[in-house]
C-alpha cells in the first residue's frame, strides 16, 4: 500500500489530504468514490506506509483496543478523537500506525468501517461488519463491547489448543534431537569399540549402526529433507484439495478429531451468535461465518447451509444433514430459531462447548503423557539396549 497527497474540488469547494491506495489509479478511484475531483496527486515521499501498519495485530492488544474505544464512544468523545487517543496509548506499534491512518482517512470523511476495510490484515471482515452496523444502527459503542467479548474469548479458545500441541510437538522435537545426536556422536564410539573386538554383532546393533552410518554420511540431505516436507506439506496444505484432504483427516483422528469438531463447533457458534446480536442479516453472517471457520469441511458445511436458507429452509435442517455438527447443536438451534432467541441459543452452545473443548485438551494430554513417555523409552531405551546386547553377550562369554 502507497499513501497519496492530493488536492481536488468537493462538496465543500477545495480540499487536500492524504489517502492510502494499492497505486495512482486506486487512489482517485476511491477518492471519486467520496464525490472528490481530483487536481493533483502525488506519490508521499517515503512512498510506503510503516512496514508493520496493517500488520496483523494480537488478540489480546485487540481486545483492549475494542474495550478502551467502546468505553470513548459511551462517554460521547468525537470518533476521530478517541481514534487519536487510542493512537496514541496503544503499546503496539502495529496497532498505533493503524490507528493512525485509519483516524486520517476518518478525518478526511470516510465513515470507520471504510477505513478500518483497508486494513483487511489488523481487522478482520467480521470486525468491519460488525463496525459497519454499529454505525448504522448507531450502537457503535455496544458493537465494541460485543467485539471485545468475541475477541477474548476466541483468543482463550486458541490457547487452549495451542496447550494442547505444544507438548506432543515439543517430545516428538527433542526426540529427533537426542537420536540425531546420539546417532552422530556417541554410537560411532561403541562401533569403533567392537570393531576392535572383532565379535559377531547382534542384529539390533548392526541395524542401529548402519543407521548411525548413514546419518553421519547423509546428515544434511536428511535435514534439509525435513525441512523439505515441512514446506512441502505447508505448501499443499494452501492449496484447495489439500486443505481439504488435510481438514477432513484432522476430523477423523481419534481424540485430536473430537477436539477439532469441539473447536469448530465452538467457533461457528460464537461468530454467527455475535453477528446475529448485532444485526447482521443471516445470510452475510453464514458467509462471515463460513470464512472464520478455521476448518475446511465445516466452511463448506456452513455454505452449503447458506445456500438451502436462501431458498428458504430453516438454519437447523441443513447443519444436520451435513454430518459435520453434533445433533444436541442442531436441535437447540432449532430450538432459537422457534422461539425466535437464535442469538441467545448460539451464545448458549458456544460457551458450553468451550467447557467441552477444556474437557476435550485434558483428555488429550492425559492420553498423550503415557503415549510420548512410551514413545521416548522405545527410540531412546531401543538405541541404549542394542549397544550394550554384545556387551552383555561378551560377559556371557567370559563367565
Amino acid at each position: 500500500m502507497a499513501v497519496f497527497t492530493y488536492q481536488g474540488r468537493g462538496a465543500g469547494g477545495t480540499t487536500t489530504g492524504e489517502i492510502e491506495a494499492q497505486d495512482r489509479t486506486a487512489a482517485v478511484g476511491e477518492l471519486r468514490k467520496r464525490a472528490i475531483l481530483v487536481t493533483k496527486i502525488n506519490e508521499k515521499t517515503g512512498g510506503k506506509t510503516p512496514s508493520k501498519a496493517g500488520a496483523k495485530v494480537r488478540d489480546k492488544e485487540m481486545a483492549i483496543f475494542t474495550r478502551q474505544f467502546s468505553t470513548m464512544i459511551d462517554a460521547g468523545l468525537p470518533l476521530v478523537q478517541c481514534l487519536n487517543i487510542l493512537a496514541e496509548q496503544s503499546e503496539s506499534k502495529n496497532l498505533r500506525d493503524v490507528t493512525g491512518l485509519v483516524a486520517r482517512s476518518v478525518e478526511q470523511g470516510s465513515t470507520l468501517a471504510e477505513a478500518l476495510r483497508h486494513h483487511p490484515r489488523s481487522f478482520d471482515e467480521l470486525f468491519v461488519n460488525l463496525v459497519e452496523v454499529g454505525e448504522t444502527g448507531g450502537i457503535l459503542d455496544t458493537v465494541f463491547q460485543r467485539l471485545a467479548a468475541y475477541i477474548e474469548k476466541a483468543a482463550a479458545l486458541k490457547r487452549k489448543v495451542k496447550s494442547a500441541m505444544i507438548y506432543p510437538s515439543s517430545i516428538i522435537g527433542v526426540a529427533f534431537v537426542v537420536v540425531i545426536f546420539m546417532l552422530t556422536f556417541v554410537i560411532p564410539t561403541f562401533t569403533k569399540m567392537f570393531k576392535d573386538l572383532g565379535a559377531d554383532l547382534p542384529l539390533p546393533t548392526q541395524v542401529v549402526i548402519w543407521l548411525s552410518e548413514f546419518v553421519q554420511s547423509y546428515i544434511l540431505l536428511i535435514i534439509a529433507g525435513a525441512i523439505g516436507c515441512v514446506f512441502a506439506l505447508r505448501a499443499y496444505y494452501r492449496t484447495e484439495k489439500g486443505r481439504s484432504t488435510i481438514d477432513a483427516l484432522l476430523l477423523k483422528v481419534p481424540v485430536l478429531g473430537t477436539l477439532v469438531r469441539k473447536v469448530a463447533v465452538a467457533r461457528f457458534t460464537r461468530t454467527l451468535g455475535t453477528l446475529v446480536s448485532s444485526g447482521v442479516p443471516i445470510l452475510e453472517g453464514l458467509r462471515i461465518t463460513a470464512r472464520t471457520a478455521g476448518n475446511r469441511v465445516v466452511e463448506k458445511a456452513v455454505m452449503q447451509c447458506r445456500a438451502a436458507v436462501t431458498e428458504g429452509k430453516t438454519l437447523a435442517d441443513p447443519l444436520k444433514a451435513s454430518g459435520v455438527f453434533p445433533p444436541m447443536v442442531t436441535q437447540m438451534i432449532s430450538v432459537g430459531e422457534q422461539t425466535g432467541a437464535l442469538d441467545a441459543m448460539l451464545s448458549k452452545i458456544a460457551d458450553f462447548y468451550d467447557d467441552e473443548v477444556d474437557t476435550a485438551v485434558g483428555a488429550l494430554m492425559a492420553l498423550l503423557e503415557p503415549v510420548m513417555i512410551v514413545f521416548l523409552g522405545v527410540i531412546i531405551g531401543g538405541l541404549v539396549i542394542a549397544m550394550y546386547l554384545p556387551i552383555f553377550k561378551l560377559v556371557t562369554l567370559v563367565k
